[in-house]
């Protein structure tokens, strides 16, 4: 049985740590798929949250799910200063109980529209993190391989970190927009 709901409903994408304890919980919609993998996006106003902080969304964003399930693409819409954040991850995907969720594994690669330009971000946070957590070194060869291939492809705004790709989704997803939407996700 596909987990999958119709695009257009809306959810709690979660996030935990490697030991299994909480982090991010996104108030999303699922949007659909492509060749790329899963879409799903946020509305201004909707709320990400976890243990000790939180924000509300100024700009609307999409977030793109691969099927490798090792990395989740964000792009914020303009004016958001943050126009890529990509959370390197471990087993991305939807569970039996259709709840997307996946292991935050704390490398990121930003790109910023400031000026500050693209880069892998976290490396302190990576590293003590794969010791305290004791994560597999074939996991860490993995992941640190990805990180360094998706900055260059950010960089160089290959498909799909590209507004080509992404223009579509955010499209599809202000079609969505209601008034009055507001969070589901925990403060």
């Amino acid at each position: 049985m596909d987990p999958r709901p119709a695009p257009g409903t809306r959810l709690l994408f979660e996030w935990r740590k490697w030991d299994g304890s909480p982090h991010w919980v996104q108030d999303s919609v699922y949007l659909g798929s492509d060749e790329w993998g899963e879409w799903f996006g946020q509305q201004v106003g909707w709320r990400s949250a976890r243990p000790g902080a939180g924000f509300v969304c100024r700009q609307p964003n999409v977030t793109l799910v691969p099927a490798s399930g090792d990395w989740a693409f964000t792009h914020n819409a303009a004016p958001h200063p943050v126009a890529v954040y990509i959370d390197l991850a471990w087993d991305v995907r939807w569970h039996d109980d259709g709840v997307p969720r996946g292991i935050d594994m704390d490398l990121d690669v930003v790109r910023r529209t400031d000026g500050r330009g693209t880069w892998i971000d976290d490396r302190d946070e990576w590293d003590e993190h794969r010791v305290r957590y004791g994560y597999p070194l074939d996991i860490v060869d993995h992941l640190d391989a990805a990180a360094t291939d998706l900055e260059h492809r950010v960089r160089a705004h290959d498909a799909p970190f590209c507004n080509a790709v992404t223009g579509p989704w955010l499209e599809r997803l202000a079609a969505l927009a209601t008034p009055g939407d507001r969070s589901v996700a925990p403060a």
